[in-house]
């Protein structure tokens, strides 16, 4: 209880510009009475306090979809901020009737949003072609990460698995935060047992927050390869995967641990997207990575750009390449603005 009044005490002062001043402002500009204001402030102000520290793992009935409205209007409150502010200057200098101007903030924040909402429902199929001097034949395998099972429901991965099982890939790498709630059931993950092929798995942060031991038992049962700092051959890819890890030289540490066979294509999983030179310092080919999110919504990208110099995308250190994906689901609001979510296909030729 102690650390959750230590949570409230630091979360009451961000909900002042993010919360309190756009509801008020509207409220003002609208012309309601202090009653109505009252009633529109009050859930939406603690909406964020109540859900986060008492419904964090809502999954079902009303519970779920109090804690889903609150997702949502944490993701379109900064956007909300944003046109609220901009729109100051035109209804103080007499160009906008604030009831106007609000009626116009409001409706195009619920555009946003519905927009937003539409462009997190079903993630693209993305390839990215690479060559390889250590390939005989071409390698083809597909990556997700980031699917958030538990914020977002077993239908979800259910059509993110139908995409997965169209392309004819050798094997499905899945690099971490596959899962953010506890008691997550086979049942809620049975569409991986559609697969066809072999399905790699790697921790990400959000399963060492929840049952991880039997996350990882339900995985088994249900044909995931778990890697936990170890390798595994697959034709002429050896896979390495490693656990997350809050420190900033896991993949150095863990890498020193491990045989790496130099002539296979040597293929990193590791969620977080550090350690790209540890990575090439012991001669791994590829590392695939998400958690990023690629901000998932405006603005939160600039501050996660401030976060992790590699947000999204390839990138190179001598003959090692770093794929950072902008992850296959979301996490809090089912949102999407100024990213988009993804199955990646990695198709690798032969040099």
């Amino acid at each position: 209880m102690r650390k959750r009044h230590q949570l409230m005490f630091i979360a009451l002062p961000l909900h002042l510009p993010l919360f309190a001043y756009p509801i008020l402002r509207l409220c003002y500009w609208l012309g309601l009475d202090s009653w109505q204001t009252a009633t529109i402030f009050i859930p939406l102000f603690f909406s964020q306090i109540i859900t986060r520290l008492y419904l964090p793992h809502a999954s079902s009935g009303p519970f779920f979809w109090l804690r889903r409205g609150a997702d949502l209007w944490l993701g379109i409150s900064p956007l909300l901020l944003g046109m609220l502010l901009v729109t100051e200057l035109p209804v103080a200098l007499g160009w906008l009737v604030p009831a106007t101007a609000a009626k116009v903030v409001i409706a195009l924040a619920l555009a946003l949003m519905a927009f937003s909402v539409w462009n997190a429902y079903s993630p693209s199929v993305v390839t990215v072609p690479l060559t390889s001097a250590k390939l005989r034949s071409p390698l083809r395998f597909a990556q997700i990460t980031d699917v958030h099972i538990g914020s977002r429901s077993s239908a979800f991965l259910t059509r993110v698995m139908t995409k997965v099982n169209t392309l004819n890939a050798d094997f499905l790498c899945i690099t971490g935060d596959f899962i953010d709630a506890p008691d997550i059931d086979e049942e809620q993950l049975s569409a991986l047992r559609n697969c066809p092929v072999p399905i790699y798995f790697t921790i990400g942060n959000h399963e060492r927050y929840e049952d991880l031991e039997e996350i990882l038992q339900r995985l088994k049962r249900l044909g995931v390869e778990v890697l936990r700092s170890r390798t595994l051959n697959h034709g002429e890819v050896q896979l390495i995967g490693i656990d997350d890890s809050d420190h900033p030289g896991q993949v150095k540490r863990e890498l020193a641990t491990l045989s790496i066979e130099q002539d296979q294509f040597v293929l990193l999983l590791y969620h977080r997207p550090y350690g790209l030179s540890d990575a090439a310092a012991a001669g791994v080919d590829l590392m695939i990575s998400g958690h990023t999110h690629n901000g998932q919504i405006i603005p939160f990208n600039l501050v996660v750009k401030r976060v992790f110099s590699k947000i999204v995308g390839l990138f190179t250190e001598g003959s090692t390449q770093l794929y950072v994906s902008p992850g296959t689901g979301t996490w809090g609001p089912v949102m999407r603005l100024g990213s988009t979510g993804e199955v990646t296909l990695f198709e690798v030729l032969p040099q």
